[in-house]
């Protein structure tokens, strides 16, 4: 019982590193642009949350709905103006204007907030479980899981079913034929990256209600997110959660063996699906 009690939790688990890595599997599926900032503007939109709770004394769930259209701008703003100019068959520029916005934003939220951790409170919902058969279940955890399934579903669907996601496909594709098309790549860049954008607004969300966060964790999360995107295949959503709750559950068995291995033993499943699927379990599509 004490084992799949441990597997469901890092199921659970998984649904938080899928979150983190739904808004990177996006901009990188359309631009394939791999943006090293990812984790710290996940820590820079729990801290705007924070923020909002603080002056407003909202709860953080209100506070992130708040949150959200203003990330979708800041993300519109800065694909547009910075990281368009970045774009191009060498991969090198977005890569140093990436690492470089990353530190940016970690140096600012040690100016703004010191380096004490912070956390978000959400009542008792931090302390509420639920029963499904022989194991309880965190509601905190649950929704988290719940939210990372209505996230990539909600993608999915704005990928495949809508005019955009047309767009965002065909830009993807071949962003020279889809200009003479009438579509405008720069502006497609753009709202991807802002939607990526609200995505990380519910990852800060879920970070910040079940954990401390200090300006500096945001390379961690990046690391997770990267690793759930590249086991899961580049480019495909559902992968993306898989490779979440892959990593989730290797640390929850890892740390039930001994605490110390918990991060290694999702690094050491990493590495064991790349030795055996190089491209990932579900990679798009064949080059």
């Amino acid at each position: 019982m004490i084992w799949i009690d441990t597997i469901v939790q890092g199921v659970l688990l998984g649904g938080l590193y899928a979150l983190f890595a739904a808004g990177l599997s996006l901009v990188f599926g359309i631009m394939r642009l791999v943006n090293l900032a990812h984790g710290d503007l996940i820590v820079m939109a729990a801290y705007l949350i924070l923020v909002l709770v603080t002056l407003l004394g909202i709860d953080p769930f209100l506070a992130a709905l708040i949150a959200a259209p203003f990330l979708f701008g800041v993300g519109w703003l800065l694909q547009m103006h910075v990281l368009n100019r970045t774009l191009g068959p060498d991969i090198l520029p977005p890569l140093l204007v990436t690492f470089g916005l990353s530190i940016v934003i970690q140096n600012a939220l040690l100016e703004g907030f010191s380096a004490d951790s912070k956390r978000l409170s959400v009542g008792q919902l931090e302390t509420a479980s639920l029963a499904l058969g022989p194991v309880n279940v965190g509601v905190m955890p649950l929704l988290t899981f719940i939210s990372a399934i209505v996230v990539i579903v909600a993608l999915n669907r704005l990928f495949y079913s809508t005019s955009l996601g047309r767009a965002f496909r065909a830009t993807s594709d071949d962003a020279v034929t889809a200009s003479l098309m009438g579509v405008r790549p720069q502006n497609i860049f753009a709202t991807a990256t802002g939607i990526a954008m609200v995505v990380v607004t519910i990852a800060a969300l879920y970070l910040g209600t079940r954990a401390n966060f200090d300006p500096t964790i945001g390379p961690a999360r990046l690391i997770y997110a990267f690793e759930a995107v590249i086991i899961g295949g580049l480019g495909s959503l559902w992968g993306t959660l898989a490779g979440g709750i892959i990593i989730g559950v290797a640390q929850t068995l890892g740390a039930a063996i001994n605490p110390e291995w918990q991060i290694l033993a999702g690094h050491v499943a990493f590495v064991v699906v790349l030795l055996l699927r190089p491209r990932g379990l579900f990679p798009r599509a064949v080059d």
